[in-house]
């Protein structure tokens, strides 16, 4: 399956010479999960979606964990370029963002299971677009590596908060009424503290809390560099 993702050539495999390009079956699971999401997609209805018969599509993908990488693939497409004449700081925001509005096309990605790191084409393009920010930093490459999955799981882990939390200025109230009703001071200290401070908590981290929450994972970041620098 990688070998095909990568135009790569694998052994001869019996049979007529494939129909489909391996992309086209990615297209058609992507069109599936956005749909009904992740569970609305299986073989046999990728199969369909196609005019396969579902013996068919095994010659392309021998399993359901094939599928997803194809279809994550798929689903990401290519990384914004990268403006190299920007400094790191702007150039990981802009994967950041980029990311973030890819997940959130896409949210049936956080369902998928994680397991193995990427090997697929669009992956590693991804992945190559972050760690070019760092070139003119002095983070080795594991420096580089680790503060890229960094950034990857806060955009990742935002995006699975919010993506049925009900948001904006209404909800947010909502939520801080309801919120002032349960925490007593007696009982949550550091929780009715926040709520009576002039800039109240706020769990809107689908609108302009995402940058800030990203700024102190870059200012993290910022304090590597300065280290590696001593």
């Amino acid at each position: 399956m990688l070998q095909q993702l990568w135009g790569l050539e694998g052994p001869a495999r019996p049979g007529p010479k494939p129909t489909f390009h391996i992309s086209e079956i990615g297209a058609a699971a992507v069109r599936l999960a956005d749909a009904g999401g992740l569970a609305a997609v299986s073989m046999s209805k990728v199969a369909a979606e196609l005019g396969f018969t579902t013996m068919s599509l095994y010659r392309y993908v021998e399993a359901k964990d094939d599928l997803y990488v194809v279809m994550l693939d798929e689903a990401f497409g290519d990384p914004a370029p990268v403006d190299e004449s920007l400094d790191w700081r702007a150039q990981l925001t802009a994967w950041a963002e980029h990311f973030r509005e890819s997940l959130v096309r896409h949210p049936w990605v956080l369902q998928v299971p994680v397991l193995e790191a990427p090997l697929s084409p669009r992956q590693l393009d991804w992945m190559e677009a972050a760690l070019l920010a760092f070139g003119s930093t002095p983070l080795t490459p594991n420096d580089q590596l680790s503060s890229m999955m960094l950034v990857n799981i806060y955009v990742r882990g935002t995006v699975q908060l919010t993506t049925h939390l009900r948001a904006g200025d209404e909800a947010n109230q909502l939520y801080s009424r309801r919120l002032r009703m349960l925490a007593s001071p007696d009982r949550y200290p550091t929780i009715a503290a926040g709520l009576a401070a002039p800039d109240e908590l706020d769990v809107d981290y689908a609108g302009d809390d995402f940058q800030a929450g990203l700024d102190v994972v870059l200012d993290g970041i910022q304090q590597l560099i300065g280290r590696r620098k001593s």
